[in-house]
């Protein structure tokens, strides 16, 4: 069983920047792809950002050109940094693998409000 742990998430004004933090029990993130999720309240979860076990992006729409993950050279974090956040963003924020996700962490919370 692999326990992720989320971290860095908090109120933001519009226009502001986070970086959010996910730690994983074993080498999970040296094999399998990884992915940021959010649930924002009343909608289903949805994956905004993947990086695969050789270091390619990919992302949502929404978050294209905003957010950037990324994997540390030991592989033992992966990391989602969101610029120009919007309202929109609000969100609990989640990583898992991108192939049957499971075991979710607790996620972290990130409000964009003024």
């Amino acid at each position: 069983q692999v326990q992720f742990v989320e971290s860095g998430g908090g109120l933001v004004q519009p226009g502001g920047s986070l970086r959010f933090s996910c730690a994983a029990s074993g080498t999970i993130f040296s094999i399998y792809p990884m992915a940021w999720y959010r649930q924002a309240p009343g909608k289903q979860r949805e994956r905004v950002a993947v990086i695969s076990s050789a270091g390619s992006t990919n992302y949502a729409d929404s978050v294209k050109g905003r957010f950037t993950i990324s994997r540390d050279s030991a592989e033992t974090t992966v990391f989602l940094q969101m610029n120009s956040l919007k309202p929109e963003d609000t969100a609990v924020y989640y990583c898992n693998k991108v192939v049957a996700p499971s075991d979710w962490g607790q996620g972290t919370q990130v409000t964009v409000s003024s």
